[in-house]
């Protein structure tokens, strides 16, 4: 029998699978991010279909949905919205931005400088944002999917430790099997408008406020003995304690570890957290949190292959 989380998990998998294709464990990533009301970061190279998937998120969240590209120029006005004088009221009206909307997406984010990407802080974290001494609320459901090019691409800036935490979950998207690919250059490759496999067409809004709420409050009701926030502690433990890593998991990346790994049990049925489903989500909770030592860098050692490697060293719970 299945649950609430299962039930909304299902619904995301049929909407976005009908336009992305053979990103089944990224939607399942998403679904994580969802109820645990954090923020994603996609990486991979261009063209793999991060913003068609961040697109259709939104539609099947059936929220506003606002997009900002990056670029070097973009400032932190162009984001958050400025204040502009109104003729007719004879005084100055604050105009919102892009970044008031439930659902956010922040193309290309290290592609913009900065002072830009350091805007979102605030908003990522608190939900709120602060112009001219004047607080504005954000939505409740507000949520930033965010994409970024590898490190290496040209034009890109590295993102702040500071935001970088921010981001609940980091997902990696690597070039589709040939199979997948094959069904998105049949589904694709025509050039009218419109057709059955037209990526623009609409999305089912299958995560809506009442399916959230219901997903959530079963996440809250399943159990983590106090072993199993011990050993969560223990892996945070163990990031900042390593020689290779410059900075370790925060204790918002504790936080963040958990909650993933409750939505996980969750999502495979189970009414309690296992360690199991700890690892299952540590790669995409832990790894983008771990600042690596230079001499780390130049061994070439990665940081998902690190973070797991940290896991298998704390001693499991039983």
């Amino acid at each position: 029998m299945s649950n609430e989380l299962q039930d909304l998990e299902h619904g995301l998998q049929e909407a976005l699978s009908s336009k992305v294709i053979g990103l089944r464990s990224a939607i399942h990533a998403l679904t994580i991010a969802i109820v645990g009301r954090g923020h994603v970061l996609i990486q991979g190279a261009p063209g793999l279909g991060k913003t068609l998937l961040s697109k259709s998120l939104a539609a099947a969240m059936g929220g506003s949905f606002k997009r900002i590209q990056g670029t070097a120029d973009l400032m932190p006005s162009d984001i958050i919205g400025v204040h502009v004088f109104d003729n007719t009221r004879g005084e100055f009206i604050f105009r919102p931005g892009p970044l008031f909307a439930e659902v956010l997406l922040f193309d290309e984010i290290n592609r913009a400088g900065p002072k830009t990407q350091s805007a979102l802080l605030e908003a990522m974290e608190e939900r709120q944002v602060s112009v001219d001494r004047k607080l504005y609320r954000l939505p409740i459901a507000f949520l930033v999917v965010a994409t970024q090019n590898p490190a290496d691409f040209e034009g890109t800036y590295p993102l702040p430790e500071s935001q970088l935490d921010r981001f609940m979950l980091r997902i990696e998207l690597s070039y589709p099997a040939r199979e997948a690919e094959l069904e998105v250059l049949t589904r694709y490759g025509d050039i009218a408008v419109g057709g059955p496999g037209d990526p623009s067409a609409p999305v089912e809004a299958v995560a809506n406020v009442e399916r959230l709420k219901a997903a959530r409050a079963c996440a809250d009701a399943i159990h983590v003995a106090p072993e199993l926030r011990e050993y969560v502690l223990g892996i945070a433990q163990a990031t900042r304690e390593h020689a290779q890593v410059a900075l370790g998991l925060s204790t918002r990346g504790a936080l963040a570890l958990l909650r993933a790994a409750r939505i996980e049990a969750g999502l495979r049925g189970a009414d309690f957290v296992s360690p199991d489903d700890v690892k299952a989500v540590l790669p995409m909770v832990v790894s983008h949190r771990l600042m690596l030592s230079s001499e780390a860098i130049l061994e070439g050692v990665s940081e998902p292959a690190l973070a797991q490697r940290l896991a298998e060293q704390v001693p499991v719970p039983r």
